[in-house]
């Protein structure tokens, strides 16, 4: 196993992480044929989004090594900040996405000194509180609205419709540079189709800058943290500085992901950011794989795809109440007890048994 981590690691897949985003590009395609259901659009940009904040998490919890419950109130806070933003201060796209990004990072850092003394189960349950708090102000607070929740839809706007791009001084300026992408692109306001483009878009630079972190300095202190903080800090990392780092990093990507979720669904209320969605991200990552980009994607497919797509169509099983929290519980049971490592490392295993095999037939070919 240790070889195959090895190899696994010594790899360099921008291409493949690439390939991969051409590939969920082509799902319009698919369902402007008529060969999905409409429906299935909205379940895949949703594992989307989420699989931005599992990368996060495989941050914190694989390279950090630091356990955290509260994953769900900073996507929420991104959620909601990106609705307020836009449909009660009119900003468009890119400058909310920078600014819920810029905030929750500041909420990591905040989060990372408060919980510098405190360690496992018990960093656990802080960060679930934390999330919880996240939570009953946004059912408190009314210019979150409570449990009717905020939608996206602008005044004159209709309900597919999203805001700009950019902000009418931006494209403004791009019109009179002889900007051709304006009539078609920028001067409308994005349509479904087009921000599920952009989640694939930053789904991939997530999946890049992921691994790279993986492979800086930065992710080997995060490595060396993670499996002693004392070893480490005896070799001259500053735990506190690498702490702070992971907690930001997490957050960062967690409110990217809430600001993506709420242009996509356009629609968001209390009830979505519990604390089953921080379970699922954490399955997530355990499925799949800790401290692999490709695995916290398998493991994101197979939390928020494999139910809705695959499962709620068999008959019987289809009709199991919970039928998502059922079917990840079992595969989380059956990933520890025969491939801890993640499901991930289980296909590199098996690749690299069957490769040999076939470079022999090829020699006696």
């Amino acid at each position: 196993m240790t070889k195959i981590l090895e190899k696994v690691k010594s790899s360099r897949p921008y291409l493949d992480y690439i390939i991969f985003g051409l590939i969920l590009c082509l799902v319009p395609l698919f369902i402007d044929l008529g060969v999905f259901r409409s429906a299935w659009l909205l379940t895949i940009g949703t594992f989307i989004a989420y699989a931005i904040a599992c990368l996060g998490k495989n941050i914190l919890m694989g390279y950090g090594g630091l356990a955290s419950l509260g994953t769900a109130g900073f996507i929420g806070v991104g959620a909601y900040m990106t609705a307020i933003l836009t449909v009660d201060l009119g900003w468009s796209f890119f400058p909310v996405f920078i600014t819920v990004i810029v905030f929750t990072t500041l909420l990591g850092i905040v989060v990372g000194l408060l919980s510098l003394r405190v360690e496992g189960f018990f960093l656990a349950i802080a960060t679930l509180v934390v999330a919880e708090i996240f939570r009953q102000i946004f059912i408190q607070v009314p210019i979150f609205n409570g449990f009717a929740g905020r939608n996206m839809q602008i005044d004159g706007v209709g309900p597919n419709r999203f805001p700009r791009l950019l902000s009418e001084r931006a494209n403004e300026s791009i019109t009179e540079s002889g900007g051709f992408l304006y009539d078609s692109f920028l001067h409308n306001f994005l349509t479904l189709n087009q921000t599920y483009f952009m989640l694939v878009i930053f789904l991939v630079l997530a999946m890049i800058l992921t691994y790279r972190i993986f492979k800086s300095p930065t992710g080997r202190a995060m490595s060396a943290m993670s499996g002693s903080q004392s070893a480490a800090a005896a070799m001259g990392v500053n735990i506190f500085k690498y702490r702070l780092y992971t907690f930001a990093i997490s957050t960062a990507f967690a409110g990217a992901s809430g600001s993506l979720f709420m242009f996509f669904m356009r629609f968001t209320n209390p009830w979505d950011w519990t604390l089953i969605l921080s379970l699922f991200v954490f399955a997530a990552v355990v499925i799949g794989g800790m401290r692999s980009v490709s695995g916290t994607i398998l493991g994101a497919a197979i939390v928020w795809l494999v139910p809705p797509l695959i499962l709620e169509n068999i008959p019987v099983i289809g009709d199991v109440s919970g039928l998502s929290l059922v079917f990840t519980g079992i595969v989380i049971i059956v990933v520890v007890i025969f491939s801890p490592s993640g499901l991930i490392y289980l296909w590199w295993k098996f690749w690299y048994w069957l490769k040999p095999k076939f470079s022999r037939k090829k020699e006696v070919a």
